[in-house]
């Protein structure tokens, strides 16, 4: 059962201090709900929830590393104890690692499965848990269930197709989706919604941030370079990821494509899978 409107609700999103998370908690906020914005870098966090009271009810900010275990225990019982039990929880925050595989070291391996797979699963295995004894704690009406909660998770168009520039990121995100899907046929029972969000190219600062192994250091900037400018370019912003984010939690969507290149991968990756490992072999110069 979807969660047709989001007045009163309350949304956990993390990696929230910019990009899709920033503009998935000010979307939320928009419709009414109390957003808890959670980010390693909590000023980034803080002014999402100062922009979030211009829109709706505003929030709070939590500084949290998603990769680490025990701070995202602590985040999960703090939520619980000075808010309640979350409605929505979406698991956004995301690093990239990018250039050859044979150039990824252990702790390149370490640090982004740390934050884009165990982050979502962390919030997906402790706030997952809230919701369902939520939902076993009040008494079910056969004229109006229980509706139990929504968790998205970030994943990405690159969770349908290969690429020798991105093999860290690729293998983090597929997992992500399958994760959702798997999460989707068990919680379904509990009406609690699970959506796998998987965009293309946005305008956001993941390549600004991001990792690059291989090759010399002016090779590796020169790749950063040309990824940002790229990403301008495309210019789709993070505002129109949001509103995919918004809509999939009203229809209960279980994966969610976003925009053309997202559609396209998606679409290949059923029909043509030769071909998504044939665009794979193209190099990032």
């Amino acid at each position: 059962m979807p969660l047709a409107h989001f007045d009163g609700a309350l949304a956990v999103v993390t990696g929230a201090g910019s990009g899709f998370g920033r503009a998935i908690a000010l979307a939320l906020a928009e419709r009414g709900a109390t957003v808890l914005a959670a980010d390693i870098d909590l000023p980034s966090a803080e002014r999402t929830v100062t922009l979030a009271k211009t829109l709706g009810p505003g929030g709070a900010a939590y500084e949290v590393d998603v990769a680490d275990a025990a701070a995202m225990e602590a985040f999960a019982a703090e939520v619980k104890q000075a808010h309640r039990v979350p409605d929505v929880v979406v698991n956004n925050a995301g690093i990239a690692v990018s250039g050859p595989f044979l150039d990824h070291g252990v702790d390149d391996w370490n640090r982004i499965l740390g934050v884009n797979l165990w982050g979502v699963i962390h919030g997906s295995r402790l706030f997952g848990k809230q919701m369902v004894e939520r939902v076993n704690a009040l008494p079910n009406k056969p004229d109006k269930p229980n509706f139990g909660g929504h968790i998205v998770n970030i994943a990405s168009a690159a969770a349908f197709a290969p690429t020798r520039s991105l093999p860290a990121y690729c293998t983090t995100k597929a997992g992500v989706l399958m994760l959702s899907e798997c999460l989707r046929a068990e919680l379904a029972s509990s009406r609690i919604g699970v959506t796998a969000v998987c965009p293309g190219f946005a305008t956001t600062n993941i390549v600004k941030n991001g990792t690059f192994v291989g090759g010399d250091a002016a090779q590796r900037e020169r790749i950063r370079t040309r990824g940002q400018k790229a990403l301008k370019l495309r210019n789709y912003p993070p505002e129109k990821v949001a509103e995919r984010v918004v809509n999939a939690i009203i229809k209960n969507k279980a994966v969610v494509p976003v925009n053309f290149e997202g559609h396209l991968l998606h679409a290949l990756s059923r029909v043509s899978p030769a071909s998504t490992r044939l665009l794979a072999r193209i190099p990032v110069q």
